[in-house]
């Protein structure tokens, strides 16, 4: 049996996946209700896959923040003891990261060989060209998008499908939480 691959990404309306300027994370809009869910979401047991370029960032991020701050959400936390796979070129052991294994090779060929031999769905918050490439593939069985109610257009930085193919996308899941944060869930297709 092939395992799921979801692609998990935070979004501003406009579509980028982080601004710069004096937004915080989440955009300042995070609530209860939505760190609880993504608490729920990540206690399943998976496997996270990460590009380079997002294992760096986490990392730096990660060492960069403190026990207090809101980079080490439970949700995070719990993502970063989760068994991970990155898949880099220019990366080297050791990982600095809990339960990780580097895969050197194409995204494309490392995913698909890891759907395969999976025994639990796999999941990739972020890692941007990574999952463009891995959808165009149709490697991507659900794109979960979680747009948060802002405007970054003179700040947004990682526009999250720039460059993308063209998709069809059926609608899997949707809800609404924190009364103005939308999480979608789709099944995309090549169009």
């Amino acid at each position: 049996m092939t395992a799921t691959y979801t692609f998990d990404v935070f979004s501003s309306l406009d579509g980028f996946g982080a601004a710069g300027g004096d937004w915080t994370g989440y955009w300042g809009k995070q609530g209860p209700e939505l760190l609880d869910h993504r608490l729920d979401l990540y206690s399943a047991e998976q496997r996270m896959v990460f590009g380079a370029t997002t294992y760096r960032e986490f990392v730096q991020m990660l060492a960069a923040s403190t026990e207090e701050s809101e980079v080490r959400d439970p949700w995070v936390t719990r993502m970063t003891t989760m068994p991970a796979v990155v898949v880099s070129t220019t990366l080297a052991e050791p990982l600095d990261w809990p339960d990780a294994t580097l895969l050197r090779g194409d995204a494309v060929d490392v995913v698909a060989r890891l759907k395969e031999e999976s025994d639990v769905p796999l999941r990739s918050h972020g890692s941007l060209s990574m999952n463009r490439a891995l959808m165009a593939a149709g490697l991507v069985d659900r794109v979960q998008v979680t747009i948060f109610p802002v405007i970054t257009g003179s700040t947004g930085l990682g526009p999250i499908f720039r460059g993308a193919a063209d998709f069809d996308l059926e609608l899997l899941e949707s809800r609404t939480l924190d009364g103005s944060i939308q999480e979608l869930v789709y099944r995309p297709t090549l169009h």
